[in-house]
């Protein structure tokens, strides 16, 4: 058996270093650049509410103050009727868009019926549509129903724009999924459903996971569908809440009071990710074996 010589393994070993800490420096680089942003708000939001606001800023506070949540927590109904809110129209879309993105990942997957493809693809083109252009009709259909200014209304406008991208995810993760053990089930006495139950949801609960990520976050955040459809400010939303407490005296913006909501906003995102990080990221790639 032919060896490599010592010299040879270090002469490739030293010529590695380079590259890896190269590699390692971009991505310290690039975390510092996308964490900063996330600190300097966390920072801001505990000055003193002249010192949140002074120009030029500085970084560390003289002392630590929370008038700037207090603040924010007398604007209208109060920050945790606006948080509850949130959490409820978040809560209401990830359940809707889980049970229609599994149930419709599953039928293209597994069954075969006439223009399965072609409505497939028509479900995908609805991701090229913008949502500003149809928020008017939106609002006529939601209207007609009585759902306008009500959660559930917001929610099922959230839950219909996730359908197209869920859908997808949940399809090419029932495709890695291998037939046999479905036909293993069948010939044990499973239904349909009872097997999409009893055994499918426990091996594609990665790419679950990943539609329910992508649906808390998109309707924790989102601002534009909430300002039109919500004209009630008892059921404003948290994005709805910065938007309109931002701005002090004069029309000046509040720094402090609108990066205590920014911390605010985005403690439940962080805590997910961290919490279901590896399912995460377990479900991206699931979801893109297959296409």
């Amino acid at each position: 058996m032919n060896r490599q010589p010592r010299n040879s393994q270090a002469f490739v070993s030293g010529r590695a270093a380079p590259r890896t800490a190269a590699l390692y420096a971009v991505c310290i680089v690039l975390a510092v650049a996308f964490l900063f942003p996330i600190l300097w708000s966390a920072i801001t939001s505990v000055k003193p509410p002249a010192e949140a606001s002074a120009v030029p800023p500085t970084f560390l506070p003289s002392r630590l103050s929370f008038a700037n949540y207090q603040k924010l927590d007398l604007y209208g109904a109060g920050l945790f009727h606006y948080v509850f809110n949130s959490t409820a129209v978040a809560l209401m879309t990830v359940l809707g868009a889980i049970v229609l993105s599994v149930l419709g990942g599953y039928g293209f997957s597994r069954f075969s019926f006439r223009g399965k493809n072609l409505m497939f693809i028509m479900i995908l083109a609805t991701l090229m549509i913008p949502f500003q252009s149809i928020l008017t009709p939106l609002f006529l259909v939601l209207r007609t129903l009585g759902l306008i200014n009500t959660l559930v209304g917001l929610a099922l406008v959230y839950i219909t724009f996730q359908l197209p991208l869920g859908v997808f995810i949940m399809r090419n993760t029932f495709e890695t999924v291998p037939r046999e053990l479905e036909e293993a089930a069948l010939l044990d006495g499973c239904t349909s459903l009872s097997m999409l139950y009893r055994l499918m949801l426990r091996l594609v609960r990665p790419g679950i996971i990943t539609v329910a990520v992508y649906a808390f976050l998109n309707s924790w955040n989102e601002f534009l569908a909430a300002l039109i459809l919500m004209s009630e400010e008892g059921k404003f939303t948290l994005p709805i809440l910065l938007s309109n407490s931002r701005s002090g005296h004069f029309g000046l913006t509040d720094w402090g009071a609108l990066q205590a909501g920014v911390v605010v906003s985005i403690l439940p995102c962080i805590i997910l990710f961290i919490i279901i990080q590896r399912y995460y990221l377990q479900g991206l790639t699931s979801g893109a074996v297959k296409a």
